[in-house]
């Protein structure tokens, strides 16, 4: 909710223009609900991808200022963030909200970006691989993920804003620990993000880990000047 539809439609329309090695990046931006539509027409030729920010988890009924997987589906998302950290700890919603959520979007075939993370809190005390063993138990088990395209974004909540991001080389061990511990609900490797305090000084350290497949970025990703930096920098990386 930084841009108005206005700047979000004029910021899709500068993002179109960019030009990067599709074979080596996938980009995707995940717009407010009311500039979907306008974003995507503004996307139209582009290599950049559409996704919802948050989905409820039935197709249809009475369930008023709720908006569904089935909806984004149809408007044009090819993606959408599940469980992301602003929606468990400010609008309370909880790991069975979103286990819905993620069988929700499978169902009309949106991809799930299913975010985790450990609060601030839980690192203190010893606990971050309980909170995300807990977030991906409930969210997973007994769920069919065979043939689906979904992701993990990790995005420690204490380093989200807070310009005190994850260090890189945390973040590669505790990726390997989640691709570990996914290993017992999917057999295939899911692709795994980092998101929290992300931009164009410090993508590449993430990016260039080995356990990091890509990245989830918040405030950097709201400006073209900032949006062109980070694709820029993993280009520069990738030559």
């Amino acid at each position: 909710m930084y841009l108005s539809l206005e700047e979000s439609a004029t910021l899709a329309k500068k993002i179109s223009t960019i030009s990067f090695d599709v074979a080596a990046i996938t980009a995707a931006v995940f717009p407010d609900s009311l500039a979907l539509t306008r974003v995507k027409d503004a996307l139209t030729g582009s290599s950049v991808s559409l996704g919802a920010q948050n989905v409820a988890w039935v197709p249809q009924g009475a369930y008023t200022g709720a908006l569904s997987a089935l909806l984004f589906r149809e408007a044009g998302a090819s993606y959408a963030l599940v469980g992301h950290s602003e929606r468990r700890h400010i609008f309370g919603e909880s790991d069975p909200d979103i286990r819905k959520k993620m069988q929700a979007c499978f169902d009309v075939g949106l991809a799930p970006v299913l975010c985790i993370g450990e609060t601030a809190e839980d690192l203190d005390r010893g606990k971050r691989q309980y909170r995300l063993k807990k977030q991906l138990m409930t969210a997973l088990q007994g769920m069919d993920l065979s043939d689906k395209s979904w992701f993990i974004a990790y995005e420690p909540v204490w380093a989200i804003g807070t310009g005190k991001p994850c260090l890189p080389a945390d973040v590669d061990d505790v990726h390997g620990w989640i691709r570990e511990e996914v290993r017992q609900y999917a057999s295939a490797n899911v692709p795994l993000l980092y998101g929290g305090s992300v931009n164009a000084e410090n993508i590449v350290s993430y990016t260039s880990r080995s356990c990091v497949d890509g990245v989830l970025v918040g405030g950097a990703s709201t400006t073209y000047d900032s949006f062109l930096s980070l694709v820029h920098a993993i280009g520069a990386s990738l030559a």
